[in-house]
């Protein structure tokens, strides 16, 4: 028997990244993927992709995060297709980056909804079919919400991060009474197309931080989503309220010199 057979997976971001390889995963291991994203076509390749390999996928249309009307129907669209909701995972997002002292506050609103309001939202809408299903819910937190950084500018990006890893710890207290489960899994850098074409780009700061991580190498996208898996399966049934940090030791340490 696969750790998630038969169960109803709401996954957000499916398009690409970490969203993509949740979807595979999850279906993988017998979910039945309600995947999303307002990149639909890329989202439909991804649908496409589980087919391809056995699983169940639905990816009902263009899906904007952060405006509620579209997350109850992606939501209503699940329900009406299988029957109900097991899993949430409110992945998807997007960051714009900048100091203080110069970020315009449109782009700290921007990344504020994208990041954290759409968390809300997401569970919001899918919460009385969490209650029913006494299910679990899996928040994308970052190492951004834990630690400052000398080298990327991104006041917005760590107090949306910060408050996603909050929020789920009030989650797994509300969601107690219903055996309802919330977690939090916070990647550190992981190689992603974003990732290549930002903070991993040759012209960044950042672009050498492998360096400075402790296991000597970037994440992938699979092993942030093995915890996911992990926190999503009965293995973690005593487990809510936590913040899965997969990050090789990074935010473990202060940067030294280079060996």
């Amino acid at each position: 028997m696969k750790r998630l057979d038969g169960r109803v997976a709401l996954i957000s971001g499916t398009a690409r990244g970490q969203g993509r390889a949740a979807a595979l995963r999850f279906a993988a291991e017998g979910a039945l993927v309600v995947g999303g994203d307002l990149l639909h076509e890329q989202a439909l390749d991804t649908q496409r992709l589980i087919a391809r390999e056995g699983g169940t996928a639905l990816t009902p249309g263009p899906l904007d995060v952060t405006d509620e009307d579209s997350v109850r129907a992606w939501t209503e669209e699940a329900v009406d297709a299988f029957g109900g909701i097991d899993i949430v995972y409110a992945n998807a997002g997007a960051v714009r980056f900048g100091a203080i002292a110069d970020q315009p506050y449109e782009d700290f609103a921007f990344t504020l909804r994208a990041e954290l309001d759409s968390v809300w939202l997401t569970v919001r809408a899918a919460w009385p079919h969490l209650v029913r299903s006494r299910g679990c819910v899996l928040t994308v937190g970052s190492t951004a919400g834990l630690t400052g950084s000398l080298t990327n500018q991104r006041t917005a990006h760590s107090a949306s991060k910060g408050a996603v890893i909050a929020l789920t710890r009030q989650l797994a207290a509300e969601g107690a009474p219903h055996g309802i489960r919330a977690n939090c899994v916070s990647p550190g850098m992981i190689d992603t197309d974003g990732t290549r074409g930002d903070l991993l780009a040759d012209d960044h700061p950042m672009r050498d931080i492998a360096r400075h991580i402790p296991l000597g190498r970037v994440g992938r996208a699979d092993e942030v989503v093995n915890a996911a898996v992990f926190l999503a399966s009965d293995e973690a049934a005593y487990i809510t309220g936590a913040n899965l940090v997969v990050d090789g030791g990074w935010s473990t340490v202060l940067p030294g010199a280079t060996p």
